[in-house]
């Protein structure tokens, strides 16, 4: 109970109301660019996570670097983030450090990403557009705090904010997904077809989120995705 009134009234400091939606077939559109705007997700874990995976899908034309999942406590800013420096390139943050993973070009098209880590043995994967890269060590024995704002289209540099707005993500955004577990590879390729997905922590189906500044959901394009 404790917890759950500590991130509530976080939450009411960040913002008013939150919207519950199931959001198939249809994306966030940050407008501007660059922008202030982001987009607030709950729940946030209740509990320290041991591993985690995060999927969500992007369509954007920008060159320049842009954060889009960033979760942060008051002891780490970059708890987990997922960052694009450049095209070609993301860079997977757990608890203040990063590995790079090199990706092939999207072409603009949309380009589906999913990012796991486990403490045990401290391996990461990345997978785009339902092929893995290459895994990478990145903080074994870590545990990823809990009590977090979890936040779309901003990095976070303080807890809730302190972002760089040359740094905020413009373009399309949907199907984004966070388990307390790694997934299967099977359950890999099932999120990039938007398939039936396991239980999760955050799940675009039912999707607990409140919009700040420009930032608009709208129907997803039917030529968008080619599954």
């Amino acid at each position: 109970m404790a917890k759950l009134q500590l991130w509530l009234l976080i939450l009411a400091g960040l913002s008013g109301a939150l919207a519950q939606e199931d959001l198939y077939r249809k994306v966030f559109i940050f407008r501007t660019d660059p922008s202030e705007a982001y987009v607030v997700v709950k729940p946030e874990p209740e509990r320290p996570l041991q591993n985690f995976t995060v999927c969500l899908r992007s369509y954007t034309d920008l060159s320049r670097p842009y954060g889009l999942f960033s979760y942060a406590t008051k002891a780490q800013y970059s708890e987990i983030l997922l960052f694009k420096p450049k095209p070609g390139e993301y860079r997977l943050y757990v608890g203040g450090e990063f590995v790079t993973f090199r990706v092939p070009s999207s072409h603009m098209d949309w380009e589906h990403v999913c990012a796991s880590w486990e403490s045990a043995t401290g391996i990461a994967e990345f997978w785009v557009n339902r092929k893995p890269l290459p895994r990478k060590g990145l903080r074994k024995g870590y545990s990823v705090g809990a009590e977090a704002v979890i936040i779309l289209g901003q990095e976070q540099d303080a807890f809730g904010g302190g972002f760089d707005f040359y740094n905020s993500f413009t373009g399309e955004m949907t199907d984004v997904y966070m388990w307390e577990y790694g997934l299967s590879p099977g359950k890999m390729r099932a999120a990039y077809q938007s398939l039936p997905l396991p239980p999760c922590l955050l799940g675009w189906r039912n999707l607990q989120y409140e919009v700040r500044g420009d930032v608009v959901v709208k129907p997803r394009l039917r030529e968008s995705l080619i599954i």
